[in-house]
């Protein structure tokens, strides 16, 4: 059986990066490890051991193009509303709250909001298979 460690995201500015996901999802440094031309952090918390590895490629000054391939990194929080104003607070510039419904029924309640190097990041309500 496998089990889901880590998913990684290139990023130009680690400090940047480190601070948006730390405000903004509570996100910490769990290892960084700096090599002669990158530099790996391991980002997590306490609700689980999934990881979020940055990679950042030294001397690299250009933005990365996300191309269409890339989609989406998700999490979900126990209220939604209140992470959506804390985002705004902090100058994130979330979009709008939706819900997902099918058949009358809910299926999700989510925002978007982007990093400090456009990767989306999917915010959602728990509920449902979203725990």
């Amino acid at each position: 059986m496998a089990k889901a460690i880590h998913s990684m995201i290139r990023v130009l500015d680690e400090q940047r990066s480190v601070e948006f996901y730390q405000q903004a999802f509570d996100l910490n440094i769990a290892e960084r490890l700096d090599f002669e031309s990158f530099t790996l952090v391991y980002l997590s918390n306490a609700e689980n051991s999934f990881e979020l590895e940055l990679t950042v490629n030294k001397g690299r000054n250009d933005p990365y193009n996300l191309g269409d391939g890339y989609g989406h990194f998700a999490l979900c929080v126990d209220n939604l509303e209140s992470e959506h104003a804390k985002l705004q607070a902090l100058g994130y510039q979330p979009r709008d709250i939706v819900e997902f419904n099918r058949e009358g029924v809910l299926l999700a309640k989510f925002f978007f909001v982007k990093d400090p190097d456009g990767y989306e990041i999917e915010v959602l309500q728990q509920h449902g298979r979203y725990r």
